[in-house]
């Protein structure tokens, strides 16, 4: 007869899983505030410790915010919250691995193919006018790399919102974020401004006529031109 071995939990585990449940549940709603600790600690028979460390793992889950005194509020849920939860894993992953970084350079590569021949698709007049604005902003920043570089990741977030999907704005985000923690030195920016604008009309230009192929072929030479404007640090 095979062995199965009952594992003693902590106070803590098994609060945790009822809280998760009245969220998961939808008795607690985002907006709600949770029951006090008191109420907590009369309900489910724990002392406080137990509550606090449940609480903190709700909070570390991103389901609910803590505030100096102030009743936790439950979170909403969304693919940005849920992608914000890894970034600090991501940039410790990142700055122990150079080959890391190379793997993140690949998938946004394979990432912005996939969006910009959706956006071929998908653009509307409204769509690429706003793209155009983003490429004159970026025009009146030459000489302001740090700026410059923050319209040049808002460009390429805007082409993942034309898909209407948040999960893909919420990765392109976050791909972004991660790269431009590890950007060499903005000197390096300086006089590949314009070769950045040009191979964002470029794209433009080939979302504006719906060619797919078009659009992808531009992606893929801007993406493996500023790849190198990236890299571990020391």
């Amino acid at each position: 007869m095979q062995t199965e071995r009952i594992i003693r939990r902590k106070l803590s585990d098994e609060v945790l899983e009822r809280l998760l449940r009245l969220v998961s549940e939808g008795n607690l709603k985002p907006g709600d505030a949770m029951p006090s600790e008191r109420e907590l600690m009369d309900r489910f028979g724990v002392g406080r410790p137990a509550i606090r460390e449940a609480m903190q793992s709700l909070a570390n889950m991103g389901l609910v915010t803590i505030s100096h005194g102030e009743r936790a509020r439950v979170q909403e849920i969304t693919a940005q919250s849920i992608i914000r939860q890894v970034d600090l894993s991501a940039h410790i992953m990142l700055q122990r691995s150079s080959d890391s970084l190379e793997h993140l350079k690949a998938a946004r590569l394979f990432f912005e193919r996939g969006m910009v021949r959706e956006a071929a698709a998908r653009a509307t007049e409204e769509d690429v006018n706003r793209l155009r604005a983003i490429v004159e902003e970026q025009r009146a920043l030459l000489g302001k790399a740090e700026e410059f570089m923050a319209a040049d990741m808002r460009f390429h977030r805007e082409i993942a919102a034309i898909s209407g999907n948040p999960i893909f704005v919420s990765v392109s985000e976050a791909m972004l974020g991660w790269l431009k923690a590890y950007h060499t030195e903005l000197l390096l920016w300086s006089g590949k401004e314009n070769y950045t604008l040009a191979e964002h009309a470029e794209i433009i230009a080939a979302l504006e006529r719906g060619d797919a192929d078009a659009a992808e072929a531009a992606m893929v030479k801007h993406l493996q031109r500023s790849s190198g404007l990236y890299g571990l640090k020391g």
